[in-house]
């Protein structure tokens, strides 16, 4: 059995959420909304990032100007 996972974005209207919940229960699966998804991303960040305003903005134009 193939033990990978695979995320994906689905879009499921509001009169199926119900059972796509029992589904998702019933096949094992976990799910997340992207407002989860954000907070645990947020919340994982790095609190002390040694950068400087001058840092952030050199970097920024690099990417954003460089070819």
């Amino acid at each position: 059995m193939d033990t990978t996972i695979q995320g994906f974005y689905l879009n499921i209207p509001k009169a199926d959420v119900k059972f796509f919940q029992q589904l998702v229960k019933k096949m094992g699966w976990s799910v997340s909304t992207k407002e989860s998804m954000l907070d645990r991303y947020v919340k994982s960040r790095p609190k002390d990032v040694e950068l400087s305003d001058d840092d952030i903005l050199s970097e920024l134009n690099a990417v954003r100007y460089s070819k």
